[in-house]
């Protein structure tokens, strides 16, 4: 096998950021760090490359290795190659993330490696810096969030306007007042109301509604008048 002469070699790694939304909270995925350096610190769920592998099936390997999860769409986002980032030896680390419905796969996360869910305004220290790769992750979502139907996704068949407000809430970390948001949402006449109330958090209830998909899929842009300054998102 050739070789490059006079090159330094580096380590080539994968880090995997899961969002997920349980119905009321976004939340993120993390497991505590199993060797050193920071052992024991709580980290995203990442590894090194095989020889073999592309980036990809290393991320869908070491992701089922460290927390069960398997068939989940897993989005690239960023190099992360600063020299100094990990303290044991150089390496480049590609990130790739992902927002799924918590309820989906909660039977398939492994206590083998304490995979636990936080809130996104609870993220304790990480290592390295996988802050960065975090906050890097939510701004892609935001962005995604404003011109494509991932949001919609995760809500069940039929869903309560309040669950839609705490999840957009979530994601843009910024309060939206309930009422407006509530107007305008109706407002697009994309959402149909349906006679039963989810009665689970209040006495009154509040109304199903479903998503007329067809509505949506051709009028995508009269959401877009509830999401604050998508144009400006990154």
């Amino acid at each position: 096998m050739r070789h490059y002469s006079k090159q330094t070699r580096v380590l080539a790694a994968v880090d995997c950021i899961i969002f997920g939304f349980d119905g009321e909270d976004i939340k993120i995925l993390l497991i505590q760090r199993g060797f050193e350096p920071q052992k024991g610190s709580w980290s995203l769920m990442g590894g090194f490359v095989q020889p073999e592998e592309s980036f990809e099936e290393a991320a869908s390997r070491i992701l089922k290795q460290l927390t069960g999860l398997d068939g989940v769409y897993l989005e690239q986002l960023y190099a992360f190659g600063n020299p100094d980032r990990d303290p044991a030896e150089r390496t480049i680390s590609v990130a790739y993330f992902t927002l799924i419905d918590i309820h989906l796969y909660e039977k398939q996360l492994s206590d083998d490696y304490h995979a636990e869910w936080f809130s996104l305004n609870k993220i304790p220290k990480l290592v390295f810096d996988h802050g960065l790769m975090v906050e890097m992750a939510r701004e892609k979502l935001k962005y995604k969030a404003a011109f494509h139907p991932i949001l919609f996704e995760l809500l069940p068949d039929k869903f309560t306007i309040p669950q839609l407000h705490s999840l957009y809430e979530g994601v843009y970390n910024i309060e939206l007042d309930k009422r407006n948001f509530s107007r305008k949402l109706i407002s697009t006449n994309l959402l149909v109301k349906q006679k039963e109330k989810e009665k689970a958090r209040s006495k009154k209830g509040a109304f199903y509604y479903k998503l007329d998909k067809r509505k949506y899929n051709a009028a995508l842009n009269s959401f877009l008048n509830f999401i604050p300054n998508p144009g400006n998102l990154k």
